[in-house]
């Protein structure tokens, strides 16, 4: 996979230092899905970005602190294709959940596949970084508190364990299809739908109020 030449970022210019937070940030992103690990470095980013050398070094100056800009980076572009903020009511009932939960998985692996190469990389490195994992994990709390939020809502007498077994299945659908023996079968948003309602009603049906 080609290192993207055009990060959401990197068109919006590189004047401001926010604008060049971002453009290290988003560059992080697209070496770690185009190289992996052992592609992102400082330079790699700085020549990537297009920037003067020691750019990326001066906003991260530790691979640690480069690590964590892609991850806070990562969280925020997740939540924004998986639509965090389009979470339907639960009074709109189990069909309006599973299509919402089906359009995230399919805007997610048509259109936003080196996100996700990206988030595996990084989930990796958190297992064998214990301070990456600290930050990772509390990124990773506004996905799945809303999650269990909702679950409960909808009935749920066990919404913590409902949520776990619900994104289980959503990430290990992800990986067949990103990464995994079904990369170049991926689901249309109906048969995600579908798949997601039996799942649901599987975990919910009995106990819909």
């Amino acid at each position: 996979m080609a290192v993207d030449d055009n990060p959401p970022e990197k068109t919006a210019g590189r004047g401001s230092s926010r604008a060049r937070a971002l453009l290290i940030a988003d560059t992080a992103l697209a070496l770690l899905a185009g190289r992996g690990m052992r592609g992102l470095t400082h330079r790699a980013v700085d020549e990537a970005a297009g920037l003067p050398t020691g750019s990326t070094s001066n906003h991260a100056r530790t691979r640690l602190a480069l690590l964590e800009t892609a991850v806070r980076r990562l969280a925020v572009r997740e939540g924004e294709v998986l639509g965090l903020r389009e979470l339907p009511d639960p009074a709109d009932g189990l069909e309006a959940f599973a299509d919402a939960v089906a359009l995230a998985l399919h805007r997610t692996l048509t259109g936003r596949r080196d996100l996700l190469i990206a988030r595996y990389e990084l989930a990796l490195e958190a297992t064998r970084r214990p301070e990456l994992r600290t930050i990772y994990d509390t990124e990773g709390r506004p996905f799945r508190e809303p999650l269990v939020a909702l679950l409960a809502a909808a009935g749920s007498a066990e919404p913590a364990r409902h949520a776990l077994a619900l994104v289980a299945w959503c990430e290990g659908l992800m990986f067949s299809c990103v990464a995994g023996s079904f990369h170049a079968e991926v689901p249309g948003r109906t048969e995600l739908r579908a798949d997601v309602e039996e799942l649901l009603h599987g975990m919910l049906g009995g106990e819909r109020r």
